[in-house]
């Protein structure tokens, strides 16, 4: 009788714990070296009205279904670099850019080293047209495209607020003029 207690109890426990494990398939941001690689596996498989947004280290891990994570555990000038690199070598594809309108209000004082990195991105992102909203704009385009079409968010260790970097990939061998 005490054998048959202790090996329901066993399996009660066992229960308990497999259900208080996290599930994997749930869209956490994954740390790995190899993020590059999951970058790229996205990248062939991402069109137009695909999102890919390169973050500071605060962005909110949002909820939706379509929204999946990075995390490059990097800076973000060279994830920037590289994802721009990749999108701009990729023949299927090319950005539309977004950034904070935010960011060009931070003063060094609240942010050492802001203007720093204002400057270091706009060198990376040179003569591609940029279009800088408010941050809380960029919420709402993010949440309508992930309603019907798949957006990245890469995550980095930036600690510069508004530092963030949103890209809309488009079609690169069409246009509307077309």
């Amino acid at each position: 009788m005490n054998t048959t207690k202790y090996f329901v109890f066993l399996a009660i426990l066992t229960s308990i714990n497999q259900g208080c494990k996290s599930n994997p398939s749930e869209s956490k941001p994954t740390e790995s070296i190899t993020w590059k690689g999951e970058f790229q596996s996205r990248l062939s498989a991402f069109g137009h009205r695909n999102w890919i947004l390169i973050v500071d280290k605060a962005f909110p891990m949002q909820n939706g279904s379509g929204i999946s994570y990075i995390n490059s555990n990097e800076k973000l000038l060279p994830v920037l670099t590289y994802t721009l690199g990749e999108i701009k070598n990729a023949e299927h594809v090319k950005p539309i850019i977004f950034q904070d309108k935010e960011l060009s209000f931070i003063t060094e004082t609240q942010s050492k080293g802001v203007k720093q990195l204002a400057q270091s991105i706009q060198k990376v992102l040179g003569e591609n047209k940029v279009q800088t909203i408010p941050h809380d704009s960029i919420f709402l385009k993010i949440d309508e495209a992930a309603k019907l079409f798949n957006v990245l968010i890469i995550k980095t260790n930036e600690t510069i607020p508004y530092s963030s970097v949103f890209l809309q990939l488009d079609c690169a061998y069409w246009d509307g003029e077309k």
